[in-house]
Formats: structure tokens, sequence, C-alpha cells
């Protein structure tokens, strides 16, 4: 009896200190739900915390906590988006960009590319150079899609960053302008070039350039999005022993800026454009140029690594685009859902999506039904696909950067945050309990997610060596 009273008496001292009563009471193996919450206990983060670890092979739960409450997913809403483009657009899906001429009038046909690049975009101009002397009209169809440029929930005040750009069937280098920096002479504005080079935008220059050993003013470069206008204010202080750095912010209006960076490129082959429209109020069309994208696995692979908003976007509202309807959110988020109740068999009565890219601070999910979705996947005919577009540990190419460097191969996962959130989920290659499917949603936090990220890495490490 003394040894179960000491037993007893141990037991609470350890989850006195721990943030979570449900750590009493959650769900594993012995082996492991003592290690993990050990893990959590002593992170003190103090926040809402899911997390479920199931093995793929047997559906075998190794740990759950809180594994059916809802959370936002962030970009763990690219997981879905993924899996749903290559059911219904397939690996091989292209995206086209056209030209076409009627006499002197030319349409820009916008296939829906997210990653049309400003070099693709002028080769078309050059291609068109050949054929046509001069332009009437320079129509810009971007009918494939709605003209909605934002989703549902996303935040009004998300500005000119670079992950919050608007979503059109015409779309070129992001629907963002490059700023490249670096410093000035002392005294003067630090230098700030800008790709593309166009007239679409206009920019002032009020930046500083300051001895290194004061503290700075941060340095800003924001669009006036309250005016909807593509007027770029720089301001802030920059050190003069600064290295260069380059900074995206969004434009306004994606349609007239692939269109006005179109008929800039045919001026510069010499084919002056009267005037730019929107639409294709002309009939009796020739094609006479067309850009072919890489196939869109190369972009679901962009799209899962760096975390691309305008791409994930992309992809639902082509889903959603029927025989006679403009691609949307509602019909690209139904088909998504359907895959999820009929292939994963998630009731999606349980969750919420309401854009693809987990922008939205509306979407709703748990671990248990992600990891019941990348279970599925794992076993899908597109899981070769699927997990080759998943980030492994310390990729370089995108948010896996810094992250889980040693276990590299081990690792297939997607990242997700927002303010208050930081997510994890994916495959963990287990040398002792095989493939896993894992997801860990922790949000309620202010400030850095340094401590949120440091507990998703241990607990992935602790599976990957174990």
């Amino acid at each position: 009896m003394k040894f179960i009273n000491i037993g007893l008496i141990a037991s609470i001292s350890f989850f006195s200190c721990a943030p979570h009563s449900s750590l009493l009471t959650n769900k594993g193996i012995p082996s492991v739900k003592g290690k993990i919450n050990k893990l959590i206990a002593e992170s003190d983060l103090g926040v809402s915390i899911g997390i479920k670890v199931i093995s793929i092979e047997d559906d075998k739960t190794l740990y759950e906590l809180n594994s059916n409450k809802l959370f936002m997913p962030a970009s763990n809403n690219k997981l879905y988006t993924c899996a749903a483009a290559l059911h219904y657009l397939g690996r091989d899906h292209i995206f086209k960009t056209t030209i076409l001429k009627n006499n002197n009038d030319l349409v820009l046909k916008g296939g829906g590319d997210p990653d049309l690049s400003i070099e693709q975009l002028d080769s078309l101009a050059h291609a068109t150079a050949e054929i046509v002397e001069d332009v009437n009209t320079l129509y810009l169809d971007a009918t494939l899609l709605d003209s909605m440029h934002y989703g549902n929930g996303w935040m009004w005040d998300e500005g000119s960053w670079w992950y919050a750009a608007p979503i059109g069937a015409l779309s070129v280098n992001d629907n963002c302008i490059d700023f490249h920096i670096e410093p000035g002479k002392l005294g003067q504005p630090a230098i700030i070039d800008h790709f593309p080079k166009t007239e679409y935008i206009s920019r002032s220059n009020k930046t500083t350039t300051v001895d290194s050993n004061i503290e700075l003013k941060k340095l800003k470069i924001e669009r006036d999005w309250v005016g909807r206008t593509n007027h770029f204010s720089m301001t802030g202080e920059i050190a003069i022993s600064d290295s260069s750095d380059t900074l995206q912010r969004n434009i306004h209006d994606p349609t007239l800026f692939t269109g006005t960076l179109f008929k800039e490129s045919l001026g510069k082959y010499g084919v002056q454009v009267g005037q730019i429209k929107r639409g294709t109020k002309i009939d009796d069309l020739e094609t006479i140029a067309i850009h072919n994208s890489d196939p869109l696995l190369a972009s679901a692979t962009n799209l899962m690594n760096e975390s691309d908003n305008l791409t994930a976007e992309i992809f639902i509202k082509i889903i959603g685009r029927g025989h006679k309807i403009q691609g949307n959110w509602k019909d690209g988020l139904d088909s998504v859902k359907t895959l999820l109740s009929d292939s994963a068999g998630i009731d999606t009565a349980r969750l919420r999506l309401v854009d693809g890219s987990g922008v939205s601070r509306y979407n709703l999910t748990s671990p248990d039904q992600l990891t019941r979705f990348l279970k599925w996947s794992f076993q899908s005919k597109y899981k070769d696909d699927f997990i080759s577009t998943l980030a492994t540990g310390g990729n370089k190419n995108g948010t896996m950067e810094k992250r889980l460097e040693k276990e590299g191969n081990l690792v297939r996962a997607k990242t997700g945050g927002l303010s208050g959130v930081s997510n994890l989920s994916g495959y963990i290659f287990s040398p002792k309990h095989g493939p896993l499917a894992f997801s860990i949603l922790i949000s309620g936090y202010t400030g850095s997610s340094y401590q949120a990220i440091q507990l998703q890495n241990k607990i992935v490490q602790m599976f990957a060596h174990d």
C-alpha cells in the first residue's frame, strides 16, 4: 500500500505542472503516452493542443489528445486541397494561357496558371509580335474563374502581404511586385529597385540609410490597399552595413496587372496597343499563341513546400468549375467535402471549409479528421504523388527549411501558421512503428510560435528515432 501511495503522489506531482487536465485521461500506448505527456507538461505552453498519431498499417492509435476538438487548420487546409486537385484535375492537368486574334483586336485569355512568370508572359508577347503589327483593343478574359478576389473570412486588414494576393484566372508573378532593397549612402534613401518594371504601380521612397549602431525604425513597404490603388509607400530605416534583401508585395486587380504587363511587353517588341478592355465581346477568334504550364503536380509541389495560397485557391476554383459556370469557391469546396466524405470516410458536418489555403479563420478541422484523411491518402492511388508534394525535414525550398533537418526523409509534413496558431501534420516513417499519420494542432498563444514549434519537433523526433 505504501508503494501505491508513493506512485500516486509522484503522479500528482508530475501532472500538477501540466497545463492540460486532459493529460490525465488521454489515450495512447503507455510507452508513448508517458513520453509525450511529459514533453507537453515541460513545454508549459498553457494553450489549446490537439494531437493524434496513428499507425497506417493497423489503424492503431499510438497517441491522442483532444483529437476530436476543432482547431483552425491554417495551411494544413492545403492537405485537403492538394489531394482534391490530384483527384479531380489529375497530376498532368495543364493550365493554358492563350492569345487569340480577330482582325486588329487581341484577347489575352487566362487559364488559371498559378505559376505564370513574367518571362513566360513576355514570351507570349514576343510570339504575338511576330504575327501582328498593331492592336486596336486588347481584351482581357479572366472569366474562367469568378471575380471574387478574396476568400470568405480573410481579414480585412491582411493588406499588401504576399500571402494575401488576390485570386484570378489571369495571374502572373504571384500577383506581386518584388522589391529589391539595399543601403544607400549614409543619410540618403535606401536603394530600392522593383520587378517587374511597369507603369502599373507608383511609389514613394521616404526611407533613410543610417549608421549601424542606432536603433532602427523598421523599413516598411506598404501598398495603399485601403484605397485599392497600386501606390507603394516606402518608409523606415536601413543600416548602412545591412545586406540586400527582397520583399514581395501584392497588387490590386490581377487581371489588369497581367494585361498591362502584356501590353508593355508588346510595346517593347514594336506593337502598340490602343486600349485595354475586360471581356471577350468579339467572335471568330483565331488562336495565335499558347503558353502551356508545367503539369499540375509541379504546381502542387510548390503549393505544399512554399505554402502558396494563390495556388491553393486557384485549384479550388478550377475544381469548382462546371461546364456552364465559372470556377468558384463554393462548388470547389463542395467537391472537396464530397471527396473527404465518400473516399476518406470523414463526417464533413463536423468540419468547416471556407477556402483552400487556410488563410481564413473560419476554417475548422480536428487532428482526428486530418489523420483519417492522411491514412486514406497513403493508401489511395494518389499515394506516391501526394507524398512527393510534402516537404521532407530540412527541405531547402520552403517552410520546413529549418525544421527536423536530421530527420530528413523520415518526415513528410505540412506546416500551418496564423497569428496564435501553429500546426504540423503529415507522415513519420518510424523505424519501430512503421509509417504513421500524425497531426499536432496548437492554438491560443500570443507572441512567438517558437515554443509550439519546438514541441511539435520533439514529438516528431521521438517517433522518428524510436
